[in-house]
This record gives structure tokens, sequence and C-alpha cells, in this order.
């Protein structure tokens, strides 16, 4: 299948729509089997269109548009936002992209923004939380992350266990 796959660019806000369709639409595919039912069923569109809406004047968020104008994912980040890993400065905080589009190098599209933005803030190395039970950690893994903790986190009243991957130095990786 041709993935229709086009560019990589700065989100605005007319973007919130399609990119809570593809949060939510992906969240259900990601994640079936390992985030309970009753919370993926409850995912709202209108809900996550209102958090984009309000996320995406605040920067760092990217979006990957088909040749249809379509998005087909997308990725936020920022500085590091727990305080808990010390060297760590910036933060992927999300990183989402449709079942049909996966592996056809839209994922390292869309890091290379964040990264570049990172560099440009000065910050030169980087995390990101995934839980351990997604199949995609290893997309971290083959971008140089190693893992650096694993913490408990609850989504649907369920405990998860999700890794933190880190970067050292993001200034020659990417």
């Amino acid at each position: 299948m041709d993935n229709g796959f086009i560019k990589v660019r700065k989100a605005v806000l007319t973007d919130a729509k399609g990119i809570a369709k593809v949060h939510v639409d992906s969240w259900k595919t990601t994640y079936v089997n390992i985030v309970p039912d009753e919370y993926l069923n409850n995912l709202s569109y209108k809900c996550r269109e209102q958090m984009w809406t309000n996320a995406i004047p605040y920067g760092g968020v990217y979006v990957a548009e088909s040749n249809e104008g379509i998005i087909v994912g997308f990725s936020k980040g920022g500085k590091e936002r727990s305080g808990k890993y010390n060297g760590y400065d910036g933060e992927l905080y999300a990183i989402y992209i449709l079942k049909e589009y996966q592996c056809k190098g839209i994922g390292t599209a869309l890091v290379k923004p964040i990264i570049d933005e990172f560099k440009g803030m000065g910050l030169n190395s980087m995390l990101v939380l995934v839980l351990k039970d997604n199949i995609f950690r290893q997309f971290y893994e083959s971008l140089g992350g190693r893992k650096i903790d694993t913490v408990e986190v609850e989504i649907g009243e369920k405990k998860l266990s999700e890794l933190v991957y880190g970067w050292d130095d993001i200034r020659n990786t990417f």
C-alpha cells in the first residue's frame, strides 16, 4: 500500500480535530489488550479535540499529513516534566500514527522536528515514557534510546509499567 505520506509540519489550531482522531484511533489499536477495554471505549474525539485545541498554541506539536491533506500521525514534545531525571532536559510527550501508516518511516520523521526544536532551545538530552507492553517500544531502541527506569502508571484503574528511555546526547543522534 502506498502510504501517501507527503510531509511533516508544525501543527496549527485547525489540526486539532485530525490530531484527536489519530490520538483516539491509535490508542484503540495500539493499546488493545493492554489498557482496559472500558477505558478505550470511552475515549472521545470531542474531548481529545478540546485537549489539542488547548495544547497546540503552546507549540511543540507536529503532524504528518498525507497527499490528501489527512493527518495520519502527530508528535508532541517539550521540557522534561517530572524533574526526576537529572541530566535529561527534553521529553517526547507523545507520538501516534494511524495503524495503516505505521512502520513506514513516519515515526522518525515526526521525532526529528522535536529534536530540532530541543536543540534550538539548548536542550541536549531527551527521554520518553512508553508502556512496557507496547510493541512499538523497539522504535525508541532503534533510535538509540536506552532504558533508564521503569515506573508504574494507572490507566483505567489498571496498574501498568512504563519504561523510561533516555538519550544522553541528542546533538549527534538524529
